[in-house]
């Protein structure tokens, strides 16, 4: 056997005993779901068309009466409109091979919206398309779906927004609007949003994070939070750090990320208790991360106007000012 066919045999037993030990055996997670995100590289130009999405794992599952159910993963509208849905999909699941120039991590859109965006409780698109537009505190005004999305890029994939009417928009939200073209328009359907979490027993603190982390997350994204990856390929994506989403994105606020965790990881298996989920959301975003865009150059100043009791950033953990990268 060559040198080369060594290593790359190596590096795919490495991926998949990552993959099987994290997600079957229970002693880790991944954060947000996804295991071929591709690290970004540096465009002068950026990319307007999506390679073909592949082909789709999703297992479409019989809705219990009253759910909402979105297409089967096969069925595509036929001629022009079925290319721009697989050019969407292509874009949501693997966001940086396909939105070069915009993506600024290694994070795709699948990671925060699990199964390609489908699964009930862990925002799916079938849920939120219809709710826009909609008035958010956040921005102050009417958002429309594409504003939406290019929040994403600025706060979650620590980049850059695509302008209105780009081709990469365009191809996300047609996307989410054939998950959701026969979903009731404005009413908040069962299994949209992300499912909470249980309030926590007692106050969650960052030590107990850091133990639930150690046992529970570290083999997966490393004791550094850095994630995994073979080659160029993020296994498992980092959860702090200048490659993962900044102190603008909505999961650094710790009651969302609990929310999240709770009901989603370890993926596959979500076993922890309320307790835990908050006391790991706590040590996972008490890391510094990538400046939020909004910053004004006061950072209490910024800190008042954009963030909640929910937040780290402006506050001091172990001696360090939490400030943006």
């Amino acid at each position: 056997m060559s040198d080369k066919t060594q290593t790359a045999s190596r590096s795919s037993n490495v991926a998949e005993y990552a993959v099987v030990a994290c997600l079957f055996a229970g002693l880790g997670g991944a954060l947000w779901y996804g295991v071929s995100i591709s690290r970004p590289t540096k465009a002068e130009e950026p990319v307007t068309t999506a390679a073909p999405a592949a082909e789709a794992k999703s297992v479409a599952v019989a809705a219990k009466p009253g759910e909402f159910t979105p297409p089967g993963v096969s069925d595509y509208p036929e001629g022009p409109m079925g290319e721009w849905v697989r050019r969407g999909e292509a874009i949501f699941t693997r966001t940086p091979t396909n939105a070069v120039g915009f993506s600024g991590n290694p994070l795709s859109c699948t990671n925060c919206h699990l199964d390609a965006g489908r699964l009930k409780g862990a925002a799916p698109m079938w849920g939120a398309y219809p709710m826009y537009p909609a008035y958010r505190k956040k921005t102050d005004h009417v958002d429309t779906f594409a504003e939406r999305v290019r929040g994403c890029f600025m706060y979650s994939m620590n980049g850059k927004a695509p302008d209105d009417g780009h081709d990469i928009l365009v191809a996300l939200e047609s996307y989410a609007y054939w998950m959701a073209q026969k979903a009731p328009t404005g009413e908040k359907l069962p299994g949209a949003g992300f499912k909470k979490a249980g309030q926590p027993e007692a106050t969650p603190t960052y030590e107990a994070g850091a133990k639930v982390y150690e046992a529970k997350c570290a083999l997966c994204h490393g004791a550094d939070g850095k994630g995994q990856f073979v080659g160029e390929v993020a296994v498992f994506p980092p959860l702090w750090g200048r490659d993962s989403y900044n102190w603008g994105a909505g999961m650094h606020d710790i009651d969302k990320a609990a929310n999240f965790i709770k009901n989603n990881m370890p993926y596959g298996n979500a076993t922890l208790s309320d307790q835990e989920a908050w006391d790991v959301a706590t040590f996972i975003n008490s890391q510094e991360r990538g400046q939020d865009p909004r910053f004004n150059g006061n950072l209490q100043a910024t800190a008042e106007k954009h963030h909640g009791q929910y937040s780290m950033y402006g506050k001091e953990v172990n001696g360090k000012l939490l400030k943006g990268l």
